[in-house]
């Protein structure tokens, strides 16, 4: 029987982490900006165990709460990478969102919509309407999961860095037609890792800009979504991290929108390694440096860490 009890206390604490975890459809009823097609949700795993999801058609937020003993009230909804074409739900959504229940913040790992032309009337609008209505999600049922609806971030990877930023800028006219219009989709703060923020010639991502806005977007469209363009004072304050020698999303793209937020005078911290690349996700490997600290450090000192 002695040697049964680790097993038993292991397959309790295995069923307590999953009593944790919810899964969320985002909306009810139709699914807003969308229309029939034979695009099917695809999911890949790699063999580092990674996966990847793509042609999503029905958005969802996986809940991911912090022991209640921990919990602050503060919530963070987290938008994977991929360019506009994939998710990297795993090491750039779920490692992370576990990552932030240890500072005692919700997690909301957010399957958005990626621009499809097949399955959206507007694709250049389909992953904001799902990260503003994530933010709404959160705020309406704040109570079900004790948050603050005046404690909701968003933070966001690579492209989903630039649907992050997009949320932070793009707040004082929702897209779409919302029914729900008195539910705020600003974000309280942003948290941006190595994120896509400009779409011009110079900076851009080349495969995000054409996947949401097209081959041949017009100079209105390439502005808008420039995002260190669209920065006022009423941006949320922002926490950053990028590599220098990141050869996939330019470092400038993070130096540009610091330098709007500083013009602002929007409060932001920024953090530049020297090397790490793209995509490293929660560990740097280059570093001993830990960005997830230096970020609890900054949640903390801006209040949001308090229960």
């Amino acid at each position: 029987m002695k040697n049964l009890l680790p097993f038993v206390l292991l397959c309790l604490a295995a069923q307590s982490v999953l009593a944790q975890i919810q899964i969320l459809p985002l909306y009810t009823g139709t699914i807003p900006n969308s229309k029939p097609s034979s695009v099917q949700e695809t999911s890949v795993t790699l063999p580092n165990g990674g996966v990847r999801i793509s042609n999503v058609v029905q958005p969802t937020l996986t809940v991911f709460l912090p022991p209640s003993d921990k919990a602050n009230g503060t919530a963070v909804v987290i938008c994977p990478g991929g360019g506009y074409t994939r998710l990297s739900i795993d090491h750039e959504g779920y490692d992370v969102a576990k990552r932030l229940n240890e500072m005692g913040v919700a997690a909301f790992v957010l399957k958005y919509r990626l621009p499809n032309d097949q399955s959206q009337p507007d694709k250049s609008i389909a992953p904001l309407l799902d990260a503003q209505q994530a933010l709404r999600l959160v705020r309406q049922q704040g109570s079900k999961f004790n948050i603050n609806p005046n404690c909701v971030g968003i933070m966001g990877f690579s492209a989903g860095g630039h649907l992050a930023s997009t949320a932070g800028t793009h707040f004082a006219q929702p897209v779409g037609q919302p029914t729900d219009k008195t539910t705020s989709v600003r974000p309280d703060f942003l948290v941006l890792m190595y994120p896509v923020i400009s779409f011009s010639d110079s900076l851009k991502h080349a495969g995000s800009r054409t996947n949401l806005i097209g081959e041949q977007p017009t100079a209105a469209q390439i502005r808008l979504y420039s995002n260190e363009t669209q920065v006022t004072a009423q941006t949320p304050p922002t926490f950053m991290v990028h590599a220098q020698d990141d050869s996939t999303v330019p470092v400038m793209n993070s130096i540009v929108f610091y330098e709007a937020l500083l013009k602002h005078k929007v409060p932001t911290e920024m953090h530049l390694y020297p090397r790490g690349g793209h995509g490293f996700g929660l560990k740097n490997k280059t570093t001993q440096e830990d960005w997830s600290a230096s970020l609890q450090n900054w949640l903390g000192a801006n209040g949001w860490l308090k229960k």
